[in-house]
């Protein structure tokens, strides 16, 4: 696909059709009455001789590989069921006791099963080979693929709706983790204290974060046209209630923005933003369209436009990257 940049690819329209984690384990969570325990869905033995051969680097990508996919299955079947388990607690790691405590079945059950067998024998085949804990800094040969260096700084305007003012918004790479880019921020030169943390597929932790729209699990790893996407997208404030949304990937290709090479994916979204008003009863929670488009690198996650419409404040606003001020060299 060739076009002039991400504002003109943004354009295109379709009908609706690894992020990496860090390994970690919590507690077993149940829930009482509508759980099966963790324990109850078993393994799908996986043969640790197949992976024997395997350095201890690619065993951790792959084991990065298997929980991101677990997650997802299980962040699927919490959607729908609606225990808000993990939409409730996931930022970027994983803990497979509480992805299986959620009565998966069927397919659902069935592939957790087998990618809770592969990542046993995973760690059978790590310890085999005594590999170390995975290193916390991001490799070497994955930051030669970034299009952006520590200390480099994405400058975006924003504004809130079409035809308000602009803003600017600046997020400076502070630290390049295994799994993780993380951002200071600032707007109009104003610094925030919270930073901004996302995966390298471009979800961000969504507890703590600076003041800036968010999205849990809406972007997958290897974004593929046509591909369906659905997730949450959180309200600047964090205390206000989160849209569904869904999207589907429209156009994909390499593109030259701000002087910098990205292969973009370009993401139709549409859902229902909430419309919440007062009653005599409490609160009453109403709905309002929702519709937008998002272009990522599909490589790294980083946003290159988001635009979203909506009765909804919160949910209205424009973001598109302007340039990419280069890190300060000593």
């Amino acid at each position: 696909m060739t076009a002039s940049g991400v504002g003109a690819i943004a354009n295109c329209t379709a009908p609706l059709v690894r992020q990496r984690l860090a390994a970690a384990w919590l507690t077993l969570v149940v829930l009482a009455g509508c759980a099966t325990r963790a324990d109850d869905v078993q393994p799908r033995a996986t043969d640790p001789a197949t992976y024997a051969g395997w350095d201890c680097s690619r065993l951790h990508d792959e084991v990065d590989a298997v929980q991101q996919r677990a997650a997802d299955v299980a962040y699927a079947v919490d959607s729908r069921v609606g225990n808000n388990m993990i939409a409730l607690g996931l930022g970027v790691t994983v803990f497979w006791p509480a992805l299986l405590a959620m009565r998966p079945d069927g397919l659902e059950a069935s592939e957790l099963a087998a990618l809770k067998g592969r990542y046993e024998a995973l760690r059978v085949a790590a310890a085999r080979q005594s590999c170390q804990p995975p290193s916390e800094a991001m490799a070497a040969q994955r930051q030669a693929l970034l299009p952006v260096v520590l200390g480099d700084r994405l400058v975006y305007e924003e504004r809130s709706s079409a035809g308000a003012p602009p803003h600017q918004l600046g997020m400076q790479v502070t630290a390049l983790r295994r799994d993780q880019i993380e951002f200071q921020v600032d707007l109009d030169g104003k610094r925030f204290a919270e930073t901004w943390q996302q995966d390298l597929v471009g979800n961000p932790v969504l507890e703590g974060r600076a003041p800036l729209l968010g999205w849990r699990r809406l972007l997958k790893p290897d974004l593929t046209l046509g591909q369906v996407l659905y997730g949450d997208l959180a309200a600047a404030d964090q205390v206000r209630p989160a849209a569904r949304v869904r999207g589907q990937v429209v156009a994909t290709g390499p593109q030259t923005i701000a002087g910098r090479n990205f292969d973009v994916a370009v993401i139709e979204l549409f859902g229902e933003a909430p419309v919440t008003s007062s009653s005599i009863g409490g609160i009453d929670v109403a709905s309002t369209r929702l519709d937008g488009v998002m272009a990522v690198d599909r490589r790294n996650g980083l946003l290159l436009r988001l635009e979203l419409r909506s009765a909804n404040a919160d949910f209205n606003l424009r973001r598109r990257l302007l340039r990419v001020d280069d890190a300060v060299r000593p």
